[in-house]
């Protein structure tokens, strides 16, 4: 047996259990792993709530680091006391868990657990969302929400790297400086803040949005963007966006929009340890600063989430056991 946080039935924060569960047995293609940090992600609140249907009850989590215990009969490429991480887990809000061995990610000398469990998800997501989803080139100019948040944060850096200009929000001053201190050129607070794009555009408009908040800047993102700017729309932290009339994109400007998911750009086993390797690498050589805001006893996930829906964290969020 070990302990783990349960979700017995949807409902919020205050749902999850605390109770010993049985120790599960890796099958022939995956691994046990002694989890020593866990991630939490909005995906868990989804998934908690009931935005993403499940079958209940189950453990939460998908992102965690920590140490192989046992490998399955078909695993070759790790043994046990090797360093692993993954953003494709799940029930990671564990003492234990196991994880597919193609999508666990090794865990380079120099990298610490805690940092190992913190830059799956949200580095991953950010490594996408400005190489693949929308490739940005030197020189174009992006608006970015939630600018001091884990995803913000990271993202901040990379288009910085990238030689973007950086547009981006946060709720409070003392946000705004964690986003200006990552490299964000301008920060901004919500209210108003498609007019002020505008202003700092000479009223062309922005490249692209990365827009991870959702139902409350929506509208206000559309408004930001040039002729033919592309408006990303990789998360609902203040609620899921309504249906909406897709006439709106041919009238702003030909728009586009898209939604898309960390799981659909780590398609191959290239993919995902090309996204890996180069943000693991970025924190080994100093030029990626992960940000752990809070951390919190597994014991007290309720809490972590409950402060996470509650906008109360900045960067990233973990769990240790």
């Amino acid at each position: 047996m070990h302990k783990a946080t349960v979700v017995p039935a949807p409902g919020g924060p205050e749902i999850l259990r605390f109770e010993d569960v049985a120790l599960p047995e890796p099958g022939p293609n995956e691994l046990l792993v002694r989890v020593a940090a866990v991630g939490v992600n909005f995906i868990d609140t989804y998934k908690r709530s009931g935005i993403y249907p499940m079958q209940y009850p189950f453990i939460p989590g998908v992102e965690a680091a920590g140490t192989v215990i046992a490998v399955g009969l078909n695993v070759a490429n790790f043994r046990e006391g090797d360093r692993v991480a993954t953003a494709e887990g799940g029930g990671t809000y564990s003492e234990y868990t196991i994880m597919e061995a193609d999508k666990a990610l090794p865990v380079p000398d120099g990298v610490g657990n805690e940092i190992a469990a913190a830059l799956p998800m949200q580095g991953m997501t950010a490594h996408y969302l400005c190489n693949s989803t929308f490739n940005v080139e030197e020189g174009q100019t992006v608006l970015t929400h939630a600018g001091a948040g884990g995803v913000g944060l990271l993202l901040i850096q990379l288009l910085k790297a990238k030689g973007a200009t950086v547009i981006t929000t946060a709720s409070s001053e003392e946000k705004r400086e964690l986003a200006r201190g990552a490299g964000a050129d301008h920060t901004l607070g919500y209210e108003g803040f498609a007019d002020e794009v505008r202003q700092l555009t000479d009223g062309r408009g922005v490249d692209v949005v990365y827009d991870g908040v959702g139902k409350a800047t929506f509208d206000g993102s559309l408004a930001s963007l040039r002729r033919r700017g592309m408006l990303v729309l990789f998360g609902g932290a203040s609620g899921q966006v309504p249906p909406f009339d897709i006439q709106r994109l041919n009238a702003a400007g030909s728009l586009y929009l898209t939604r898309p998911t960390l799981g659909d750009y780590l398609l191959t086993p290239e993919e995902r340890q090309w996204r890996a390797h180069e943000l693991f690498e970025m924190v080994r050589d100093g030029s990626l600063d992960v940000r752990i805001g809070a951390t919190y006893p597994l014991a007290e996930a309720a809490r972590a989430q409950e402060d996470l829906e509650g906008r109360k964290t900045t960067g990233k969020v973990l769990l240790l056991p």
